[in-house]
């Protein structure tokens, strides 16, 4: 931006098309900026903890989504506004490194900008604030590390993981049947998880949903589900011991590349077109035969003089399988995928105990049931519900819970929840702020203030007093010296989160407190913000 003077030595700026342009700078621009962000947080709030509210978000296109998870309120809403949707990537990095935690993090960096306006008010410059305020994150950071607890758990011992996910999925709507689908989330995960490296690869566990039946019905199976029958209805519906032939080649005649007619004058050329043709499909059924695979899985369609013959040959068939499905099978069974028929080979096939096909209901929706695999590395967990944003909801609580058992194996510390970290972060840190002399302290005590916003928060969901129930546990918490002691907010009789089964991931909440204040420490060094105008 260049500055130019005029002959009375007043500065005017030079944009191209500056007239269309609109401009805040100094305070103005980051009382905007803070505002914008204060109403983002301010729609999350009311979802946070177990009885948050549910948001319902309409796309363009007439979609309807009704959920609590605050990555996806955000993907949904839309933003417009720049720093809008700086806080959506904030809970959309929540959720690509953690999983859980996404609304709580959106909340925080609100609590963190409020404080920060009073602040500016005072004629605290921002720099200052963002400065303080990451002293004040190392110090909450070290003293979550202190209060942390080790969790054992074992492959026989899985309570602790479940209690975990229990925690997570509380918040969502389908809290209901949470320990069953807590328990299926833990199972799934340590099925495919390598416990040695400490590492789970998510893209191995698939979640299938189907309308229909209860929530209550909801199953993790030990292998694949397809959403495809049988490509024809006389073929047998159960294979046991199967050995699968994976192919990615249609079965169809092949189509010579170049421009060609062929003229057919008599019957006879067309018999022998006929019978070419009949051969080309009986040496490909051949081939699977001999190979002995006992069911074909196909990436493309069949003709129908194709199926007629598998049906004849009686090998079953499945056709139109998606690449995803097909290398989650081959994952699963072992099996090798063949791009050429040529190629088959019996080292190739993928074995599974049983395949079946399972019918649901009145409907015709059959899917097949690949199960009892050589390699049972690849789950799938499948979801029945009542309606189609039932299912949705639910499969976006359980890649939550999902997140929060992998997190537990790669760090087993946890610490307890119902704000309770955060209130013990928040006494901490004021205690520390007296260390600072100069104009930080300030930041950092605000910073206290701002951690105490989320059990508010949650005080406030649950139809609490907001102000007596914090003052309350916060007291309670200095006096017993006890970290353990969070919003009760189910009701239970009891403050101590130990009772309440209550925990959060230790990096889940370290990586909340890390990412807000990076955020709002962006947010606040924003000082002129140049936009184009409406119109």
């Amino acid at each position: 931006m260049a500055l130019a003077f005029d002959e009375f030595g007043r500065p005017f700026i030079i944009i191209k098309e500056q007239e269309q342009k609109s401009r805040l700078r100094g305070l103005d621009a980051q009382k905007a900026n803070i505002s914008a962000g204060k109403a983002v947080a301010r729609i999350l709030r009311t979802s946070l903890g177990p009885k948050g509210m549910d948001k319902m978000l309409q796309s363009p296109d007439g979609d309807v989504t009704i959920t609590n998870d605050g990555a996806t309120i955000l993907e949904q809403m839309d933003a417009d506004n720049q720093i809008a949707k700086l806080m959506v990537e904030l809970s959309r990095s929540q959720d690509y490194e953690i999983g859980d935690g996404t609304t709580g993090v959106v909340v925080m960096a609100g609590a963190l900008l409020e404080q920060a306006e009073k602040l500016l008010e005072r004629g605290i410059h921002p720099i200052r604030i963002a400065e303080g305020y990451e002293m004040a994150s190392r110090i909450a950071v070290e003293h979550l590390e202190r209060i942390a607890q080790e969790f054992e758990f074992g492959v026989n011992n899985i309570e602790p993981l479940v209690q975990t996910c229990m925690t997570t999925l509380s918040s969502k709507i389908v809290n209901r049947c949470k320990r069953s689908l807590a328990e299926i989330a833990v199972k799934a995960v340590l099925a495919v998880a390598d416990i040695e490296r400490k590492d789970v690869n998510l893209d191995l566990i698939k979640v299938e949903g189907k309308v229909g039946g209860k929530l209550e019905d909801t199953e993790l199976i030990d292998g694949i589900v397809v959403d495809k029958d049988m490509s024809h209805p006389q073929m047998p519906k159960r294979i046991e011991n199967a050995k699968i032939a994976i192919l990615t080649c249609p079965f169809e005649p092949p189509k010579p590349k170049t421009k060609h007619k062929v003229d057919i004058d008599t019957v006879e050329k067309f018999q022998t077109l006929r019978q070419q043709e009949q051969k080309y499909f009986d040496d490909m059924v051949k081939k699977c035969k001999d190979v002995g695979a006992t069911l074909v899985i196909c990436q493309w369609g069949f003709d129908d003089e194709a199926n007629h013959l598998l049906m004849h040959r009686n090998l079953p068939a499945v056709r139109w399988v998606g690449g995803v499905e097909l290398e989650l099978i081959a994952i699963a069974t072992g099996g090798r995928i063949v791009p050429r028929f040529q190629e088959l080979t019996p080292e190739k096939l993928g074995k599974a105990g049983l395949v079946r096909e399972k019918s649901f209901g009145t409907t015709k929706d059959r899917m097949l049931y690949i199960e009892q695999c050589a390699n049972s590395r690849a789950v799938t967990i499948f979801i029945r519900g009542g309606n189609k944003m039932m299912i949705e909801e639910t499969k976006r609580s359980l890649h939550d819970a999902l997140c929060v058992a992998r997190n537990l194996i790669r760090n087993n510390s946890i610490v307890y929840g119902g704000g309770s970290a955060e209130i013990s972060c928040s006494i901490a840190v004021e205690a520390a702020a007296d260390r600072y002399p100069g104009v930080e302290q300030y930041a950092v005590r605000a910073f206290a203030d701002a951690l105490d916003s989320i059990a508010m928060a949650l005080a406030e969901n649950s139809g609490l007093q907001p102000i007596e129930t914090l003052s309350a546990v916060k007291a309670q918490q200095i006096k017993e010296n006890n970290p353990c002691c969070g919003i009760d907010c189910n009701d239970v009789g009891t403050n101590d989160m130990r009772e309440q089964n209550v925990f959060e991931t230790l990096i889940g909440k370290q990586q909340q407190i890390l990412l807000a204040t990076q955020v709002v420490k962006m947010i606040l060094k924003i000082d002129d913000v140049i936009s184009p105008s409406d119109y």
